[in-house]
C-alpha cells in the first residue's frame, strides 16, 4: 500500500493542493466502484483505501467515516444535476417543460448508478441513517436540490398562488424523491417508465400551480400549506 501524505493548506502551493484533491477524487471513485461491486455494507474504509493505494489514515484525512464519502457522492450528484439543468433552464420560460428539463437532467446524471442504488436505498430508507436524504447530515445537497426547483419556479412566467410560492420548491423536491424511489425499483430497459412517469405527472402539476390562484381553489391551498407546516414544526 502506498503510503501519501496530506496535502498542506498554507504553503504547498497550487502542486499539492491539485495533488491533494486528486487523491480526494481517487479514494471517492475507489469507494463508488466497491459499493458497485461489494455492496454498502461490505465495503470498509479500509478496503477503500487498500483498493485506492492510500494509507488508511489518509483516507480518514479526507473522509470521516464511509457516511461522508456518500455525503459528498450525493453532493456531487446534486452538483452535476444543477449543470445538466442548465440548458433547459437557459431556454424554458414555460414552468412545464423546466420542471420536465430538471426532472429528466436529474434521472440522466443518476443513470449510471442505477445498478447499486437499492443498495444505498436499503440503508438510506432507515430513519435514522445519516444517509437519508430528509437528515441533518444530508442538509447540503438537500438545500442544493430545493434552490434548484426554486429557480425552475421563479424563472418560469407560471402565475400561482403568492402563499404557495414559497413552500411550492419543497414540494418538487418531495415529488422528485418520490420519482427517484420510483427509478430506484424501475427495472424497464433503460428505465422508460420513470421517464414516462415524469412525461404524465408534470402536465397535471403544471395545471394545479396554475389553477391555485383562482379564489375557489384558494381554501385547499391554505390546508396544503398548513400541513406542510405542520409536518415541517
Amino acid at each position: 500500500m502506498t503510503e501519501q501524505s496530506a496535502p498542506t493548506t498554507a504553503a504547498g502551493g497550487q502542486g499539492s493542493t491539485a495533488r491533494g484533491e486528486q487523491t480526494r477524487q481517487l479514494i471517492l471513485d475507489t469507494a463508488m466502484r466497491l459499493f458497485r461491486e461489494r455492496g454498502y455494507a461490505r465495503t470498509t474504509m479500509r478496503a477503500v483505501a487498500q483498493e485506492a493505494g492510500v494509507a488508511v489514515g489518509n483516507a480518514y484525512y479526507y473522509f470521516g467515516s464511509k457516511e461522508h464519502l456518500v455525503q459528498e457522492f450525493y453532493a456531487g450528484t446534486q452538483r452535476e444535476h444543477r449543470k445538466a439543468a442548465d440548458p433547459v433552464l437557459a431556454r424554458e420560460r414555460d414552468f412545464g417543460p423546466r420542471l420536465a428539463g430538471v426532472l429528466h437532467a436529474g434521472i440522466d446524471v443518476l443513470s449510471p448508478y442505477h445498478a447499486f442504488a437499492g443498495a444505498f436505498f436499503k440503508t438510506a430508507a432507515e430513519p435514522t441513517s445519516p444517509l437519508s436524504p430528509f437528515s441533518a447530515e444530508s442538509s447540503e445537497p438537500r438545500d442544493m436540490s430545493v434552490a434548484l426547483f426554486r429557480e425552475a419556479l421563479t424563472g418560469s412566467t407560471v402565475k400561482l398562488d403568492e402563499e404557495l410560492r414559497e413552500a411550492l420548491p419543497e414540494l418538487l423536491w418531495l415529488g422528485y424523491m418520490g420519482v427517484v424511489l420510483y427509478w430506484v425499483h424501475d427495472r424497464s430497459a433503460g428505465q422508460v417508465k420513470t421517464r414516462q412517469l415524469i412525461d404524465g405527472v408534470v402536465p397535471l402539476v403544471d395545471r394545479l400551480v396554475g389553477l391555485s390562484r383562482l379564489r375557489v381553489l384558494r381554501p385547499v391551498t391554505r390546508q396544503a400549506l398548513a400541513l406542510i407546516y405542520t409536518l415541517r414544526h
